[in-house]
């Protein structure tokens, strides 16, 4: 018989916690993102009967398909947009999402700027940082980071509340969880989005403060579905 998700939520904060005994480090709690891309209706419904409110999607048009009228039903709900993001869908991630973990250069942060002044809306920033300098992956390069933060501060009057990472799938990941602590430090930027439903444990003992996790909640994922 398969899990529940509730039993696999106590059994990821039972693994957060035996980690950080392991690592001889105090109990982090961080916030769980249950990520919600690709799920049925029928398993969204299961997460939120067992009290999630908080889930991160990487696609804006699929967002609204899950999210645009269960707002409605649930109003302390949390939504992080995980994914990247194009300046031309600018104005609908600013409207639904509640959070957008993906800044990774000046023209999508001067967009959003200017959509959450346009449409009265604030909301919580990261900026995704590529801390493994893969081609093919979005982020701003640690390199960048600097200027990307002093343009979002000093010139947008954005709050970046967090950076997020996606370590590469061949590396140790504790390296990048370490290089993006190290660089949320020099910035003074206390929210930390990383580990994933391979790594959460670790990237929790190594002082995450979000984890974005999706299989390891939800089961693999039907992609032909989507």
């Amino acid at each position: 018989m398969s899990q529940s998700i509730n039993d696999k939520i106590t059994t990821i904060h039972d693994e957060i916690a035996s980690m950080c005994k392991y690592a001889d480090v105090a109990l982090n709690t961080p916030k769980l993102i249950a990520v919600s891309k690709v799920q049925s209706d029928e398993r969204i419904e299961e997460a939120l009967a067992a009290g999630l409110r908080v889930f991160g999607e990487n696609r804006v048009q699929e967002a609204q398909e899950h999210w645009l009228e269960r707002r409605k039903s649930y109003p302390d709900l949390e939504l992080h947009l995980i994914g990247g993001l194009q300046t031309n869908k600018t104005a609908d991630a600013v409207a639904l999402f509640d959070s957008i973990q993906t800044i990774d250069r000046p023209k999508l942060a001067r967009a959003i700027a200017a959509e959450m002044a346009k449409q009265g809306r604030t909301l919580s920033l990261f900026i995704q940082v590529n801390t493994g300098e893969e081609e093919q992956k979005g982020g701003c390069l640690p390199a960048d980071l600097d200027a990307l933060v002093t343009l979002c501060r000093e010139e947008l009057n954005l709050t970046i509340d967090g950076l997020m990472c996606i370590p590469p799938v061949d590396d140790d990941p504790s390296l990048h969880f370490a290089l993006l602590k190290k660089l949320a430090k020099r910035h003074g930027i206390e929210r930390l989005s990383m580990g994933m439903s391979n790594d959460y444990a670790l990237a929790a003992a190594m002082g995450a403060t979000d984890i974005r996790v999706g299989t390891a909640l939800f089961g693999e994922r039907d992609y032909s579905a989507a």
